[in-house]
C-alpha cells in the first residue's frame, strides 16, 4: 500500500516564543527539544479577524499570525507558507473557539498537510476532514516523518469512526456527498429497548439512511441527520457559494430551500470597528455582503439582514433561531459555534463548518458523530445577584472541563436551579457549551418552554411525552454544581476557562470599556439585569465613570423593542451608556467596544476572551450585572460591592 511522504518541515507550536522564532528562521527541532507545546490554540489565533475576509488560497498568507506565546506573536504573515512546513504539532484542545473553516483552510493553503495534537476540538477536526487536511493524535509518527519515512493512510485514520475514514479517503465531504448521497432518506430507526437520553431520542428520529454506510449510532460513530433548519451567516455564505458553484455549476438544485435561512448579523457595525477601519477592511466586508445577498437572491432564500436606513441588523442568527424558529424535539444546524443557543427550548442545535453546510444545502444531510451525554445537575439555590453566566464561568473553570472532559458531548442541564430559570437564562448555558467544548446543550422542554414560545411567537406548543430523558438513561458522566456556593464570577483575560470568584481578585483592574451584549448576554433578561444596576445608579445620581465607555447592544430587534416598551432606554441615557442596534458587534471585533491599545481593559458579558478576540487589550468576562456595575465604579466590581460603596 502506498504511503504518504511529508517532505516538508515540521513546526512544533511550542509555548516558547524564542523556539518558534528559531524554527521560522530555519532551525529544525525534535519533539524532545520542543518542550511544552501550546495548549488551547484557538481559531481566533489561527485566523485572526482580517483573515476572514478571504475564502481562497490567500488565506495561507495569514495562517497562525494571531498565535500568542509569552506575549509575542512569533508567526508573521506568510511565515508558515514560506517556511516550507507541511506538519504542525500542538498540545491539547487544538482548534478551540469559532466554527470558522477559514482556520484549517488557511493551514492547508499554507502548505500544511497534517496536524498532530494531543487532542482536537470537534468542529475544527471535522472541518479538517471535510477539506482533506489530515489530523492525528499519534505522536509516534513524528520521528518517522522527520526521517523521511512514508506513513500509511491507514495509520492516519486509525481510531477514527467509519464515516470520518470514508470522507478522508474520498478526499473530503463534498466529494463524498457527490459520490454517495443521492436520494438519502429518513430511516425508521428501531427502538433500542433501553432507556435513552433526550439527545439520543431526537437524533434517532432524524437519522438518515445513506447508501453504503451503516450507522450503528453508538457513541463515536458517524452518520447523517436531517435538520429541520439550516442557517448560515455572511462570513460563510460566499465561501459556501464558491465551493458549490465550483463543484456543481450553476444554478444549484438546493434541497428544501424553504428550510434554509440566511443572516447578515456580524458586520453591520464594521464601519465603527477600530480593527476594520485601521486595517482598511471595509471593502472586504462589502464583498462578503455582496456575495451573501447574491446567493440569497439567486435562490430565493429567506434572509434576515441589515435594518433599513439605520445601523444594526435584525438580530444575531442563533438568538433569532431560538426566538423565532426552533421547536422542542427538532434538529437545527448553523455555521456558528454558538448554534447550541437553541438547546434552551429542547432543540438539538449544533454548529458546523462551511463545507458541512454546503453539503447540507445540496443533500439535506448534516454530518453528526453520535455523542455521549454529560448530565449537568445544578443543585442548591442561587445566591442573590448570581446569574447563569456566573454558574457557567464556574463550570468552565472545573479542571476536568478545562482538560477537555466535555469535548464533543451533549451537555444536558437539569436540576432545581435550571428548572427555576427563564428560557433566556437557560440559553446562557446552552450557548456557552461552545466554550465548554461540547457538541450542544439541551434543557428538557417544560411549561417554561411553552410560555417562552407563546410569548415570543404567539405559537401554542404541545410537548410530547417522549421529549425527556428516560429514568436510567446512560450518561458519560454526571457533573454536579452546588449553586449555593457560586459567587459573582469573572474569567481572567486569555481564555473563558480562567474563571475565579470576583471576591478573590485582589487587585481590581481599572476599566476602559464595558460591553453588555452579544448572543450570550443580549437577551431580554440580560437587559433586565443591566437596567436593574443602572436604574439603581441613576437614582443616586451616579453615571458611567469618566474614562469608561459603556456599550449596550441587544441581540435581536425583539429585545430592542422590549427595552423600548419597558422604558429602559431613558435609564441607559441617564447614566451615559451608549445603546447600539442589534448585531454581533464587539464580540467578534465587528463594532464599537473593541480595544485599540494593549493597555486597555475591557469587562465584557460576551462568551470568549481568547487572545486578540476583543482587540489588542485585555478582556475580562463577567455577568451582565458585573459589567454594568463596573462601568459605574470604573473598576471591576460586582453589583453588591457597588451598593456597599455608594448605597
Amino acid at each position: 500500500m502506498r504511503g504518504l511522504t511529508f517532505a516538508g518541515r515540521v513546526l512544533f507550536l511550542t509555548a516558547s516564543a524564542d523556539l518558534l522564532h528559531r524554527q521560522i528562521a530555519g532551525q529544525d527541532i525534535t519533539l524532545a527539544q520542543a518542550g511544552p507545546l501550546r495548549d488551547d490554540i484557538s481559531t481566533d489565533e489561527i485566523t485572526p479577524l482580517p483573515t476572514l475576509l478571504n475564502f481562497d488560497a490567500t488565506l495561507g498568507r495569514h495562517a497562525h499570525t494571531g498565535l500568542k506565546c509569552e506575549g509575542a506573536f512569533p508567526i508573521g504573515e506568510c511565515a508558515l507558507r514560506d517556511g516550507g512546513f507541511q506538519v504542525l504539532v500542538g498540545g491539547t484542545r487544538y482548534g478551540k473557539g469559532s466554527s470558522r473553516e477559514h482556520s484549517p483552510l488557511a493551514e492547508y493553503s499554507a502548505g500544511i498537510r497534517l496536524v498532530i495534537a494531543e487532542s482536537f476540538e470537534r468542529i475544527y477536526r471535522q472541518n479538517c476532514d471535510n477539506i482533506g487536511l489530515l489530523t492525528s493524535t499519534d505522536f509516534s509518527l513524528l520521528d518517522r516523518i522527520q526521517a523521511g519515512e512514508p506513513i500509511l493512510l491507514d495509520e492516519i485514520v486509525a481510531g477514527r469512526d467509519a464515516l470520518a475514514e470514508a470522507i478522508i479517503r474520498d478526499g473530503g465531504l463534498l466529494a463524498y456527498g457527490q459520490k454517495r448521497m443521492k436520494g438519502v432518506t429518513v430511516g425508521a430507526v428501531a427502538d433500542t429497548g433501553r432507556p435513552m437520553t433526550l439527545a439520543e431520542k431526537i437524533i434517532r428520529r432524524h437519522a438518515l439512511q445513506v447508501q453504503g454506510h451503516d450507522w450503528p449510532m453508538t457513541p463515536g460513530t458517524g452518520g447523517f441527520v436531517r435538520a429541520d433548519f439550516r442557517f448560515i451567516h455572511e462570513y460563510y455564505t460566499g465561501m459556501a457559494a464558491h465551493m458549490l458553484h465550483e463543484r456543481f455549476g450553476q444554478p444549484l438544485d438546493l434541497h428544501d430551500p424553504d428550510r434554509i435561512i440566511l443572516f447578515e448579523d456580524h458586520n453591520s457595525y464594521a464601519h465603527r470597528s477600530p480593527t476594520h477601519v485601521k486595517n482598511n477592511l471595509l471593502g472586504g466586508i462589502r464583498r462578503l455582503s455582496d456575495a451573501h445577498r447574491a446567493f440569497a437572491r439567486a435562490y430565493g432564500l429567506k434572509d434576515h439582514g441589515y435594518l433599513p436606513g439605520e445601523e444594526g441588523s435584525e438580530g444575531i442568527s442563533h438568538a433569532m433561531m431560538a426566538e423565532s424558529y426552533a421547536l422542542p424535539g427538532q434538529i437545527l444546524v448553523g455555521t456558528d459555534s454558538h448554534t447550541p443557543h437553541s438547546g434552551a427550548v429542547g432543540c438539538l442545535a449544533y454548529g458546523v463548518g462551511t463545507t458541512d453546510m454546503a453539503n447540507a444545502f445540496m443533500t439535506g444531510a448534516c454530518r453528526l458523530t453520535m455523542p455521549e451525554t454529560l448530565l449537568i445537575r445544578l443543585e442548591g439555590a442561587r445566591r442573590p445577584g448570581v446569574t447563569a453566566k456566573d454558574i457557567v464561568l464556574t463550570l468552565l473553570a472545573d479542571p476536568a472541563i478545562k482538560a477537555g472532559y466535555g469535548v464533543g458531548k451533549v451537555f444536558e442541564f437539569a436540576g432545581p436551579v435550571i428548572a427555576a430559570l427563564s428560557t433566556d437564562e437557560r440559553a446562557t448555558f446552552t450557548n456557552m457549551v461552545a466554550e465548554l467544548g461540547g457538541l450542544t446543550g439541551l434543557v428538557e422542554p417544560d411549561a417554561e418552554t411553552v410560555r417562552f414560545i407563546k410569548e415570543r411567537r404567539g405559537v401554542d406548543v404541545v410537548l410530547e411525552p417522549w421529549m425527556k430523558s428516560d429514568p436510567g438513561a446512560a450518561y458519560a458522566g454526571i457533573v454536579t454544581v452546588d449553586c449555593s456556593t457560586v459567587e459573582p464570577m469573572v474569567a481572567l483575560p486569555g481564555d473563558p476557562g480562567n474563571g475565579m470568584a470576583l471576591s478573590d481578585v485582589a487587585l481590581r483592574p481599572r476599566v476602559d470599556i464595558a460591553y453588555g451584549g452579544s448572543c450570550t448576554a443580549g437577551k431580554r433578561e440580560d437587559f433586565d439585569h443591566y437596567h436593574q444596576v443602572l436604574r439603581w445608579a441613576a437614582d443616586r445620581g451616579l453615571r458611567v465613570r469618566d474614562g469608561v465607555t459603556l456599550y449596550l447592544q441587544c441581540g435581536t430587534v425583539q429585545v430592542r423593542d422590549y427595552c423600548i416598551a419597558k422604558g429602559y432606554l431613558d435609564t441607559f441615557r441617564a447614566v451615559g451608556a451608549e445603546m447600539l442596534q442589534p448585531a454581533c458587534g464587539a464580540c467578534g471585533q465587528c463594532g464599537p467596544g473593541v480595544s485599540t491599545a494593549a493597555d486597555q481593559v475591557t469587562v465584557s458579558a460576551i462568551n470568549r476572551n481568547f487572545p486578540g478576540r476583543g482587540g489588542p487589550g485585555s478582556v475580562w468576562l463577567a455577568s451582565p450585572p458585573t459589567v454594568a456595575a463596573s462601568a459605574i465604579a470604573g473598576e471591576l466590581v460586582s453589583f453588591e460591592e457597588l451598593k456597599q460603596r455608594f448605597g
